[in-house]
């Protein structure tokens, strides 16, 4: 049996934070959500059953809630940040796809959310 791909996700991960272009949105905050998913190698856990051999993923997910702390301007930059403390904190993740979402938006029309996606991979 050849095993092709690897990914452990995280989906809809909720947190209240304070990002954005106007003064306000950094005043009143707003509700993101944030989508991931890790590629990952992780051979050795497939028999062993040993945390030690995958990716934590409670782990990826207090990195997230922690850069959602610092207030960005743009939900790009904070994908950016979000980015860089994933690849550099988890050694066993190859590449990786990620949205964040602003949700509803301050814009000129009933809009259910703002998003954002980068997909990186280690060099």
């Amino acid at each position: 049996m050849r095993i092709s791909d690897q990914k452990i996700s995280l989906c809809g991960l909720r947190f209240y934070a304070y990002h954005g272009v106007e003064p306000q949105e950094r005043i009143v905050g707003a509700w993101y959500n944030v989508d991931l998913t890790l590629n990952v190698k992780v051979d050795a856990s497939l028999e062993s059953d040993n945390l030690s051999h995958t990716v934590n993923y409670a782990q990826a997910s207090r990195i997230i809630a922690s850069e959602m702390e610092i207030p960005h301007a743009l939900i790009e930059s904070l994908t950016w940040s979000i980015v860089q403390r994933l690849m550099d904190e988890l050694e066993l993740v190859t590449g990786l796809e990620i949205r964040v979402s602003k949700l509803n938006p301050p814009v000129c029309a009933p809009c259910e959310s703002a998003s954002f996606s980068l997909v990186v991979s280690r060099d």
